[in-house]
């Protein structure tokens, strides 16, 4: 039985982009079948709307993740994001648009969800909103998935909607209790791998998912 490996995550969640570009590298791998299964954590309920403490809370943890990781929060993200009182933290768009790319070009999706991280934390872009998105997908020639983005059909809301409560299923029965997380499957079973184990190295992560 080959290995999957279920990767849980938010693309507005700053340690998740932490750990892109080990989870980048494993998805190059053809030994490991990588599965993406966004959780919804911050759309609906868990989305909310930027103000300044949330700001500085945000700012201060994002400082952290840069200093343990590498990955890099500019001035642009924290002006043109984070301050902008009122604005949304929310990624309802930005989880639609990785839908809609597995709908159409699924082999693609990982790169799309870096894009759209790095739009946020590089550009200071804001992904809550489906024109900039939109436009990012067609910068990527994934022209069919911010059609269908756009369009927000009921096969696309329908799909997103399965792939958060499949992820929040999953991350119940493990005993989940945030993301970025990996689950393997493979013929020992299933099991939860922390977070943590993304911000080292590749070679790293291996011996835990052989080890797990």
């Amino acid at each position: 039985m080959p290995t999957t490996v279920t990767y849980l995550f938010d693309p507005l969640c700053g340690w998740c982009y932490g750990a892109s570009p080990v989870i980048e590298k494993m998805g190059q791998m053809t030994e490991i079948r990588l599965e993406l299964s966004p959780t919804g954590l911050f759309s609906g309920s868990g989305a909310r709307t930027m103000d300044a403490a949330f700001a500085d809370y945000a700012w201060s943890n994002d400082l952290r993740i840069q200093k343990l990781t590498g990955q890099l929060f500019t001035e642009e993200y924290r002006t043109h994001v984070l301050g902008k009182p009122g604005s949304r933290f929310d990624s309802t768009i930005s989880t639609l648009a990785l839908t809609s790319v597995a709908l159409t070009a699924p082999e693609r999706e990982l790169e799309a969800l870096k894009v759209l991280q790095e739009a946020r934390y590089v550009h200071g872009l804001d992904t809550s909103a489906v024109p900039v998105v939109q436009k990012l997908l067609c910068g990527l020639g994934l022209n069919a998935a911010a059609d269908r983005l756009g369009a927000a059909d009921a096969e696309l809301l329908a799909a997103n909607a399965a792939r958060i409560r499949k992820a929040q299923n999953l991350m119940q029965a493990l005993g989940v209790q945030g993301v970025p997380a990996v689950v393997v499957t493979d013929g020992k079973g299933r099991r939860l791998l922390r977070g943590n184990v993304l911000y080292g190295s590749l070679d790293s992560l291996l011996s835990h998912i052989a080890a797990a």
